[in-house]
């Protein structure tokens, strides 16, 4: 049996380095498991209650779509003024509505990413958790990985590689949360 993981990306830049970590996870996912990097998160428009209808954007249908497919999420993101990118921020507004029904409830949710500080992105990466466990995902705490790029190259470093795929591994074996009868 495939495990899906849904992969939300929170930099918009063709070659950023979190959306590079993310392909480099999709690229050794362990057997079994397959990573959907989620596009088209520049296309969504900002979350409006009065837009959130049967006919929304196509943006959001295909996002929500992915997500609901999927038997995990996670976001590789960078940090942005000490929080989340808006981008990523609105993927998950849009991914928990309906409230107590949307995309991503009762689904593993986990965080990884870099920055190039001594932090690795620790705010946003909490604030991504945060809001994920509000709209009802689990969120994995032990599959939470801010990974400082200053001393290191994120992208060809043999221990930065092998604790994402154990923080890949530890969602993939995280069960999902109870649905609600």
């Amino acid at each position: 049996m495939t495990t899906r993981v849904a992969v939300l990306v929170g930099s918009l830049r063709a070659d950023s380095v979190n959306r590079r970590l993310a392909e480099m996870l999709r690229d050794q996912a362990p057997e079994g498991v397959e990573l959907h990097l989620v596009d088209g998160l520049g296309d969504l428009p900002f979350y409006n209650e009065e837009i959130d209808t049967d006919d929304a954007a196509s943006a959001v249908l295909a996002l929500r779509e992915a997500v609901a497919s999927a038997d995990r999420v996670l976001a590789v993101t960078p940090e942005y003024n000490g929080t989340m990118p808006a981008v990523l921020n609105n993927a998950l507004d849009w991914l928990s509505r309906p409230y107590g029904a949307g995309a991503i409830v009762g689904k593993p949710f986990g965080v990884i990413g870099t920055t190039p500080t001594p932090y690795g992105g620790k705010w946003a990466h909490a604030d991504a958790a945060r809001s994920a466990g509000i709209a009802g995902a689990r969120v994995v705490e032990s599959v939470v990985v801010s990974q400082p790029g200053v001393e290191v190259d994120v992208l060809t470093d043999p221990e930065v590689r092998e604790r994402l795929l154990d923080a890949l591994r530890l969602l993939v074996e995280a069960e999902p949360a109870p649905v609600a009868a």
